[in-house]
């Protein structure tokens, strides 16, 4: 497969495709290898570690999550900027961008390390879980300034027409990351601590690398690191646009951590367990549609830096057929291996089995809408709107899943709790296309 994706042009059903198959990929194997740190755990070190990492994960995904932020918003709008015909401006933003990111990624990392065992406190860690929560949750932050950078790297190899790179380096990184799970957890047992240590590795070669290939002179993308200077409106606009998919992940995040207070009030530990799988392998389904997103938000910039509206309606028009497309095929696909799957991470279990297999498939009838959802955040991210895309994840995330967790069980009882984001996403889907109507004249689309 050609590595070279070009921004500019009409993009058809073919082309949109092709372009948005090494996102889909890169973010897919991201999120396998991030499964087996979980798969690892609950077969060699128990269901109760396997909980602690479930309880800490949305901190460690709350923190991540600023790299996508910059990396998402930079993204679009460095594209924008080539899009308008100043590609040297569009290197020295993508440069500001990689180094407030690793000063970021540091300062986190020491804020969030010192104070960790008084956030697993508040998350409601019980003595069993505390020190395997505590364990997990440092080792892995030592990791965050590369996790951060990784993540801001991973849009941009779209916005630099260079995705193949990306899908190969995420690939390289997953096997890093399991072979390290299989030495470090399954093999000399070393549990919780292991799996950081498997993941921490995989984040760091995704750091290195590209700071290396775009700082080198064999880069041969559209995008390298030169010499940058203090720019306030560049990293304010990046923050900006990407503000929607920090706001979605913390929305996820918090979300999780309700959905885990729920389930221990009606379930206990198991529930918990049972909804750290049903999360672990959504990821995986969810990552097609997270790939998508990625690799069109610097298309859409970029026509949206030359004006081309027309192109900016095709777009539009195309990516939710196929969004819709995707989601009918996920939802069926998710249904007919539900079964094996959750044999996979609980079958030592067989009533922690039932619950999941149980919870799963009433999950993931989301999958049908979730990708127009996140789609419509991205477009709006795409034409450097980030007020708008972050309306929209928050109404989704924030107002209507977390709404629908609490009140939901109070009719449906445990079923409630996994019903909870379908609703939310019906809900979602009405308010994505009415900010699609009302923002239609503005843009032209």
């Amino acid at each position: 497969m050609n590595m070279d994706i070009e921004l500019s042009g009409h993009f058809s059903y073919r082309r949109i495709i092709k372009s948005v198959i090494p996102s889909i990929l890169m973010v897919l194997v991201s999120s396998v290898y991030g499964v087996f740190d979980g798969l690892f755990v609950s077969n060699f070190a128990g269901s109760t570690a396997f909980a602690a990492i479930n309880l800490v994960m949305p901190v460690l995904i709350i923190t991540g999550a600023v790299g996508f932020m910059i990396g998402t918003g930079g993204a679009a709008l460095v594209s924008k900027t080539k899009g308008e015909g100043d590609n040297e401006k569009a290197n020295r933003q993508f440069s500001l961008l990689i180094w407030v990111a690793l000063v970021c990624g540091i300062i986190l990392a020491v804020i969030v390390f010192i104070f960790f065992p008084d956030i697993v406190v508040w998350l409601g860690a019980d003595d069993n879980m505390m020190r395997d929560c505590v364990l997990y949750g440092r080792v892995s932050l030592i990791a965050l300034p590369f996790y951060i950078l990784q993540m801001v790297f991973q849009p941009f190899f779209m916005a630099a027409e260079k995705p193949m790179l990306g899908t190969k380096l995420s690939v390289i990184c997953g096997v890093i990351n399991i072979i390290g799970d299989a030495l470090f957890v399954g093999l000399w047992r070393w549990g919780v601590i292991g799996a950081a240590i498997a993941t921490g590795l995989g984040q760091m070669v995704g750091c290195v690398y590209p700071l290396i290939y775009f700082s080198s002179k064999k880069n041969t993308s559209s995008l390298s690191i030169t010499k940058c200077s203090w720019d306030s409106k560049t990293i304010l606009k990046s923050c900006s646009n990407g503000i929607s998919e920090y706001v979605g992940n913390i929305a996820f995040c918090i979300v999780s951590l309700c959905y885990n207070l729920q389930l221990m009030s009606y379930i206990g530990e198991n529930g918990v367990s049972a909804y750290g799988v049903v999360m672990y392998v959504g990821m995986i389904f969810v990552s097609a549609f997270m790939g998508f997103s990625i690799a069109m938000t610097p298309i859409v910039g970029f026509h949206y830096g030359a004006q081309n509206k027309e192109e900016l309606h095709s777009l539009l028009k195309k990516s939710i057929v196929l969004m819709f497309s995707f989601g009918v095929i996920l939802f069926l696909l998710a249904q007919l291996t539900a079964t094996a799957t959750t044999r996979i991470f609980v079958g030592y279990d067989q009533e922690l089995m039932n619950l999941t297999l149980w919870a799963y498939r009433i999950y993931s009838i989301n999958f049908v809408l979730c990708g127009i959802n996140m789609f419509v955040s991205a477009f709006f991210t795409g034409l450097n709107n980030g007020f708008v895309s972050a309306l929209g994840a928050t109404a989704r995330s924030l107002v209507f899943e977390l709404g629908c967790v609490f009140v939901v069980p109070m009719i449906f009882g445990i079923d409630g709790i996994w019903m909870s984001v379908n609703i939310a996403e019906f809900l979602s889907c009405i308010f994505s296309f009415t900010l699609l109507a009302i923002f239609r004249k503005r843009y032209g689309y």
